[in-house]
């Protein structure tokens, strides 16, 4: 199906094109919202005679979106998940999860959120408020309010995390090797002294024989 756009579509074209579209998407989407009509005769003479009216409501849309959602921009939501040690959640989070966390009129299709989230970090995600207005967040998904608080640093808390288990490892085995390193004295004192007395035994019944 043919329409024409009466605003800028992602992936579709700017107010004014005639596009090729699936007829359930016209249907369900684009017609219903307004932000396209039929590509039909009459209606191509109606949006040429609306045009100047459609620039300026939509100009006025989008300065209305950037006076209300500017604020968005470059703010930080943290979200408290649990998680696994390598950091992979218990879970995932998803365009509808951003959506309730950010508020502000925010629905889940205003979120450009390609995959859900599935691991532990901090993600910058764009926020559609309007078709001509973007805003990026940024989601900081975290185990703990501490973890999020370092990571909002910069801080990979996985990869600390490995480092200090890999440390305290590291610390556990030279431990055991000490203790060892001591049973190891222990024992060949032992035996040396068992040696000795081994040693001294006949020398002394030798000894008894002679008297």
């Amino acid at each position: 199906m043919q329409v024409i756009l009466l605003e800028r579509v992602d992936n579709l074209g700017a107010m004014g094109d005639v596009v090729e579209v699936k007829p359930g998407f016209a249907r369900n989407f684009l017609l219903p919202r307004e932000r396209a009509l039929r590509a039909t005769k009459a209606n191509m003479v109606r949006f040429e005679a609306e045009r100047e009216f459609l620039e300026k409501r939509n100009a006025e849309a989008a300065q209305k979106a950037r006076d209300e959602g500017g604020h968005m921009d470059g703010a930080s939501y943290i979200m408290i998940r649990k998680a696994g040690e390598t950091g992979m959640l218990y879970g995932s989070v998803s365009a509808r999860d951003i959506a309730e966390v950010v508020g502000s009129g925010v629905t889940r299709g205003m979120v450009k959120l390609m995959t859900p989230i599935k691991a532990l970090g901090v993600t910058t995600v764009a926020i559609r408020l309007h078709a001509d207005v973007e805003v990026n967040v940024d989601i900081n998904v975290a185990r703990t309010e501490d973890e999020a608080e370092r990571q909002a640093k910069g801080e990979d808390v996985i990869a600390t995390q490995m480092d200090d288990d890999r440390a305290q490892a590291e610390d556990a085995i030279a431990e055991r090797g000490e203790i060892n390193a001591e049973m190891f004295e222990e024992e060949s004192l032992a035996a040396a002294a068992a040696e000795d007395l081994s040693d001294a035994a006949p020398a002394e019944a030798k000894s008894e024989e002679e008297e």
